[in-house]
Parts: C-alpha cells; sequence; structure tokens
C-alpha cells in the first residue's frame, strides 16, 4: 500500500487579527463557487471561482474570476443553469492553478476574512480540489452571511441567496455564476453588516460570537 503526504500551498491566508478590530477596518474576500453538482466528495468538480473585494463595509472594484478546467463532462443541468458549457472550461487552468490565483488575489488585497452564502459548501469544495492534488492550505477566518441572517431575522425557512438580496434590499447580479453570487453576496454581507452596526455589533469579536451560536459558525 502506497501512501502520500499532503504538501502546504504557502500563502499568507491566516493572520493574528484582534478581537477587538472594529468591522470597518477589516479586509474581506467574498467568494463563491460553481461545480459540475453537489457529489463534491465523488465526481464532482469546481468549473469556476470568484472573489470580490470588502473594505469599509463597502463593496470594492478589486475582483477575482477564473473558469476552472474539472477534466471531465460538464452535465447539461449545469450548463443550462450556470452558462458554463465544455467549450468555456478547456483552455482554463486546473483547480489547483485556479486556487493559487485566488489565494494570491486574496494576498493582494490583504484580505484577513473569507465571507460566503452557506459558505461551508464552497469551503469544501476548495478543500477537495486541493486534495485531490495533494495538497492542504492555513485556512483563513471564514464567515456565513447565513449565519448573520439568522442572528438578525431568525426564521425557519431556508430561502436562497437572491431572495435573501431581495428582503435587505441589495443588488442582484448574475445568478449561478461565480462572480454574480459573489457580487450578490457581496452587497448582501455589507447591508449585513450595517445592521449588526445598528445592534452594537461593531468588532471581529462580536462577529465570532454570533456565529458561534447559530447551526453552522463561523469556521476556523
Amino acid at each position: 500500500m502506497m501512501f502520500w503526504k499532503k504538501q502546504k500551498l504557502n500563502y499568507q491566508l491566516q493572520s493574528e487579527v484582534p478581537l477587538n478590530t472594529h468591522i470597518r477596518d477589516l479586509t474581506f474576500t467574498i467568494f463563491d463557487t460553481e461545480t459540475t453538482g453537489f457529489a463534491i466528495n465523488g465526481a464532482d468538480r469546481m468549473i469556476e471561482i470568484a472573489g470580490v473585494r470588502v473594505a469599509g463595509l463597502e463593496v470594492q472594484e478589486q475582483t477575482f474570476q477564473t473558469f476552472v478546467n474539472p477534466d471531465r463532462e460538464i452535465p447539461e443541468k449545469i450548463t443550462s443553469l450556470t452558462g458554463i458549457s465544455g467549450e468555456k472550461v478547456k483552455d482554463a487552468p486546473s483547480s489547483l492553478e485556479a486556487l493559487e490565483r485566488f489565494f494570491q488575489f486574496n494576498e493582494d488585497i490583504d484580505s484577513k476574512l473569507w465571507v460566503g452564502h452557506y459558505v461551508s459548501f464552497d469551503m469544501m469544495v476548495v478543500k477537495k480540489e486541493l486534495l485531490r492534488h495533494k495538497y492542504t492550505y492555513d485556512t483563513p477566518l471564514v464567515v456565513d452571511t447565513l449565519d448573520l441572517i439568522g442572528y438578525l431575522n431568525p426564521s425557519r425557512d431556508m430561502r436562497d441567496l437572491e431572495v435573501y438580496a431581495l428582503q435587505f434590499g441589495t443588488l442582484v447580479y448574475e445568478r449561478h455564476q461565480a462572480l454574480g453570487d459573489a457580487m450578490t453576496t457581496a452587497h448582501l454581507f455589507c447591508e449585513l453588516m450595517r445592521h449588526l452596526e445598528d445592534r452594537g455589533k461593531t468588532t471581529l469579536a462580536d462577529l465570532m460570537e454570533i456565529g458561534s451560536s447559530t447551526t453552522k459558525g463561523v469556521v476556523f
């Protein structure tokens, strides 16, 4: 039986951020992935990843986007949903190359935290794609907008991103494409954070507390 050792990608994605840091002094990367399906532990693969910089609770111009070659066919239903076809990804980078570029984007914008909508899925995508290449990495602090929504507006309904964005009066970009969903999430996130400020939640410690009090929590 052969054993292999995982190598670590050396990107500065973690940093010691004081818990009393004001949320307006933090830089966030709001990100999203698209995949060939939901069986990430099985045959499904990443086909797109994108990120948007948020600083001072404002969406910034710096963005990242790349398609990813999944080394497998993209199901017709996924192409219909996302608009991503085999033609679009045939010359795209591998998942490892794409993630390295994404990590470099985070270093370049000096991001301290990652944010996503139902972010546990996207984090699993990143982890599994790296494992396929026998790599691991030091994960940054991660926040889920669902946790923030659950704190501000508790509900048993699991509504999708667009419904939440419309509910909070924020912009909705092209759906089911990584950059469009990341932009929608970024504007929703900024609005949610302003609501948190109105409730006296203004620091990184407050974000950690909100995450730990909900079902998914802030991931470390």
